[in-house]
């Protein structure tokens, strides 16, 4: 027989049945839960880089390896083939303007300008022998001149006489023609005396011409000798600091071979080099910021050098402080070409997350999960990075190498 089932038990099972239900789906949540936290991927904050994006200035930079270099600088090379006769001077010693350095030997040099001074006697003596003899001849042509212009007027004198007797009829036609004649050829042989004296005068001028010209050529070739000669007394150009030399008594050098260098003291520039890449963005006028340690100084570009090579260009830079103590010779520095300035713009730490200019990938970290958020990437300095877009100021992002996880689109980030 059925009866009735009291309001408080049914009740009573509701409850029962609620709890059941509410105790499974916790337990489904729970699973859910720890299966999430089993399979998506999670990085330890304290292993990863994190930056806050804020506001401040930036100079887009190009960096560069450096190294220091003295302002003035002179090399003094071998005027000849010939070797090292004696050495004064030592490596790193600071020398005067002139101070003697080493001495070539010179031995060929004095025996060239000792066969020069012969060939230049030769040529004294050639001038002189010239000049006598063009005198002896004008004197022998003088001397024929006046006896012909002595014959030339006795000859007139005659055939002046020979006319007036011939319209008297004391001389017959034969004589007065002979005598006509006579005059003419005295006249001519007076020219040809003239014209060969003039003649011998030319001559004579221009072979003495020609011996004062190669003179002329070896009294060059003298005062080049002498100066070889000088050069074979290697001296200091320049006070400064002797930074290479050829020290070694009775080694061979060559024609043009370096011998030494003088370097001026604490006056420096940096010679910069870097990746043609680069070459474009570079142009002279650019602030550098030149770094060693912990010193930093201030410079501009000088001048670009035109030759490339090896992929490689080069720059000169003068530094606002080319005394600074801190400058030594052949110093390497690191250098940082300032080609774009920007103010009041975001910004974050520089890391290997970013890969140059332009759209990238990276990890904003936001209640505890580090999402994938495409971020556009301005200027860099190589300490910190413009953010053109996809980020605001306060924002975290992971700076360092998260390769690992680029098929991911979020991270959890754990402390």
């Amino acid at each position: 027989m059925d009866t009735t089932i009291s309001p408080h038990i049914i009740s009573r099972r509701k409850r029962r049945t609620a709890l059941a239900v509410a105790a499974v789906l916790a337990t489904i949540s729970l699973a859910a839960w720890g299966l999430n936290r089993a399979i998506s991927p999670s990085v330890d904050a304290n292993n990863v880089s994190i930056a806050t994006v804020r506001v401040g200035n930036i100079a887009n930079s190009i960096s560069a390896s450096g190294i220091v270099i003295p302002v003035h600088e002179e090399q003094v090379s071998s005027p000849i083939q010939t070797r090292v006769a004696k050495v004064y001077a030592k490596l790193g010693q600071q020398v005067q303007t002139g101070e003697l350095l080493l001495t070539l030997d010179d031995r060929t040099i004095v025996l060239a300008s000792d066969s020069i001074k012969e060939q230049l006697a030769q040529q004294e003596n050639r001038m002189l022998a010239l000049t006598l003899e063009m005198e002896q001849k004008r004197k022998q042509l003088t001397g024929a001149i006046e006896l012909l212009q002595l014959d030339l007027e006795a000859a007139r004198v005659k055939l002046g006489r020979y006319q007036t007797l011939r319209k008297a009829g004391g001389v017959s036609a034969e004589d007065l023609l002979t005598a006509e004649l006579n005059v003419k050829r005295i006249e001519i042989q007076l020219r040809q005396h003239h014209e060969q004296q003039e003649d011998n005068q030319r001559v004579t001028r221009s072979n003495i011409e020609g011996a004062r010209l190669q003179k002329s050529i070896l009294q060059k070739q003298l005062q080049e000798q002498q100066q070889l000669l000088a050069q074979t007394q290697v001296r200091a150009p320049f006070s400064g600091m002797l930074t290479w030399l050829m020290a070694e008594e009775g080694a061979s050098v060559s024609t043009g071979q370096l011998v030494a260098r003088v370097s001026e003291l604490n006056n420096y520039k940096v010679e910069a080099s870097l990746s043609d890449f680069h070459a474009r963005a570079l142009s002279a006028g650019q602030p550098v910021l030149v770094e060693q340690g912990n010193v930093k100084l201030d410079g501009e570009v000088q001048t670009v050098l035109p030759e490339i090579q090896n992929g490689t260009v080069k720059l000169l830079v003068t530094l606002r402080q080319p005394h600074h103590a801190m400058l030594r010779n052949k110093l390497r520095v690191e250098v940082s070409i300032v080609t774009e300035q920007k103010k009041n713009t975001l910004l974050a730490d520089a890391g290997p997350a970013f890969n140059g200019r332009g759209p990238q990938e990276i990890f904003i970290v936001r209640d505890g999960v580090a999402r994938k958020t495409s971020l556009t990437i301005g200027a860099s300095d190589g300490k910190s990075v413009e953010i053109l877009s996809g980020a605001r100021a306060g924002d975290q992002l992971i700076i360092s190498d998260t390769s690992r996880y680029k098929e991911r689109d979020s991270v959890r980030v754990t402390q």
